[in-house]
């Protein structure tokens, strides 16, 4: 840090980030990140995922969760709309979170040749 306007700004960066993660009626993407996720790349997919939030200015919650038992299927990615089910997707490149973002998050179209799951959470 050279100077106070440069904390200011890493801040409000902070301060965003922690917005995107808080919990409210927002779309959520979860990514999993257990030892198993990281393996197969998961990070990378977390750094395209917001950098895709943020260039589009989206208000999505990103979250993280552990292992759940797919690790063949790694890296992972959920995506919850809102009032809607929750859906997996597995076998995962930096290249597809742009296509999930666009056609699933910002379109409401699941992208199907990605999907590996579907989780019916009541709407919640």
């Amino acid at each position: 840090m050279k100077s106070l306007e440069e904390l200011r700004e890493l801040r409000n960066k902070v301060q965003k980030d922690l917005e995107m993660r808080s919990n409210s009626e927002r779309p959520k993407i979860i990514i999993g990140m257990g030892t198993c996720g990281i393996a197969a790349g998961a990070r990378k997919i977390l750094k395209a995922v917001m950098k895709e939030i943020d260039k589009r200015g989206l208000d999505v919650i990103v979250t993280q969760t552990g292992c759940i038992g797919m690790c063949e299927k790694e890296p992972l990615l959920d995506v919850k709309m809102p009032g809607k089910d929750r859906v997996t997707y597995g076998n995962l490149t930096p290249a597809d979170v742009k296509m999930i973002i666009v056609e699933h998050v910002i379109n409401g179209n699941v992208v199907e040749d990605l999907a590996i799951a579907r989780f019916d959470e009541g709407g919640n």
